[in-house]
């Protein structure tokens, strides 16, 4: 589908019509009640039951994938995408009720970005669901400071962020990254950023993170490739909540995922990730993810690689660890999948960490603290796992998707 550059265009009608499938696709919350309900025998049943949910040939059990995946028009109806999110993001819709904007130019300015760049289209006020002519690689000058209700689609094309400042998503809402590249990120900043069409501020220097969540809400991040940033591949701190991390492919990096900065800001006891259905793969370290005080969801993901450790935390966090796969590194003294950062274990035992229906290999094990039946585990819980043996089929197309149009993604 061929669509002129113009910073405006007519508004497209949202698709809202529901796919002939097991899962209703036109409610987040209806995809989520559906896992709610098959999450019991999606961890007890063999695996001829789980797959007996799905019948279509293109369809792996994924909720997401199967969601829009299988359409082999998705390239005209794009903004379905919005309609499949799942987790504690579920509510996130981006650019949907907005314009397409497409992004012809890769070039970058940071105070006076031109008509046709990516600057220019994430900092317009309005809702926009913003896609690519071409191929892209795109080198920032300054990391990127998103406006509310926007959309970033590289479906269709190959499109990088890489080799400068990267993606800032600070105090706005509504946000969806989908299809794109992240890697080799550097640290910015000590000049003036352009934040919206009349407003351009002095920012200090950046952390050189691929992801920046900074007083967020209801984000969603999916199939994105994260690598060799100077910092975090993703963070979320100050605040952020409402967030769900998927599908996603994470490699060549030390300190993976931050979700809350400090022991000290307690205003991240509200915060609420779900980090599902993404591969932590060949050169990751730590924090996958670190995390502090708020609530933290982690399903069926795969760890193939840590050298540390795979999940840690302080400052009494929960983390509600379900139908993962975990392989541990053949290091003797990093088996442990957890790890519980500058705390006594007279304090950290009371902390509420659980793992259900995971699957350990080559000597992984999680050690849980806490009360197995807390009632935090409720604000920890918005999606029901698939079975562990299943992970390498629901994974098996995490990072930026290879899409053509008029062919299934």
């Amino acid at each position: 589908m061929e669509i002129a550059f113009v910073t405006f265009v007519v508004m497209l009608s949202v698709c809202r019509t529901a796919a002939s499938r097991p899962i209703s696709t036109s409610l987040p919350n209806a995809t989520t009640e559906y896992l709610r309900t098959t999450s019991q025998t999606s961890v007890d049943s063999p695996i001829r039951r789980e797959l007996s949910y799905y019948t279509s040939s293109c369809e792996t059990g994924n909720p997401i994938d199967d969601c829009w995946r299988c359409d082999s028009n998705w390239e005209a109806n794009r903004k379905k995408l919005a309609d499949c999110a799942i987790g504690f993001g579920r509510d996130a819709v981006g650019g949907r009720d907005g314009a397409f904007y497409v992004v012809t130019d890769a070039s970058d300015d940071a105070v006076d970005p031109k008509p046709g760049t990516l600057r220019h289209a994430v900092i317009q006020t309005e809702p926009l669901w913003i896609i690519f002519k071409s191929d892209m690689n795109i080198v920032l000058k300054e990391e990127l400071l998103m406006n509310s209700y926007k959309t970033i689609d590289g479906r269709g094309h190959e499109i990088h962020i890489s080799n400068g400042p990267c993606i800032t998503v600070q105090f706005v809402t509504n946000i969806i990254i989908h299809g794109i590249h992240v890697h080799d990120c550097k640290p910015g900043g000590n000049t003036m950023v352009r934040d919206s069409p009349t407003h351009v501020g002095y920012r200090t220097i950046s952390d050189g993170d691929g992801i920046s969540l900074f007083g967020a809400k209801h984000v969603w991040v999916d199939h994105v490739s994260f690598a060799r940033c100077t910092d975090g591949l993703f963070d979320a701190i100050m605040g952020s909540t409402a967030i769900t991390v998927s599908n996603s492919y994470f490699t060549q990096h030390n300190k993976v995922m931050l979700l809350s900065h400090s022991d000290d800001y307690v205003a991240d006891k509200s915060m609420q990730a779900t980090i599902a259905f993404n591969h932590f793969g060949e050169g990751c370290v730590q924090r996958m993810p670190r995390c502090r005080h708020g609530f933290f969801e982690i399903v069926n993901n795969d760890y193939t690689h840590w050298e540390m450790y795979a999940i840690g935390g302080s400052a009494a966090p929960t983390i509600n660890s379900k139908g993962n796969r975990y392989t541990a590194p053949t290091n003797p003294f990093a088996k442990d999948v957890t790890m519980r950062m500058d705390t006594m274990e007279s304090r950290w035992e009371t902390w509420d960490w659980r793992s259900e229906g995971d699957l350990f290999l080559n000597g992984a094990f999680f050690v849980p603290s806490g009360a197995g039946a807390s009632s935090n585990y409720g604000k920890a819980a918005s999606i029901g796992p698939k079975s562990s043996s299943l992970v390498a089929v629901l994974t098996a197309s995490a990072g930026a998707l290879s899409c053509q149009g008029g062919s299934m993604c």
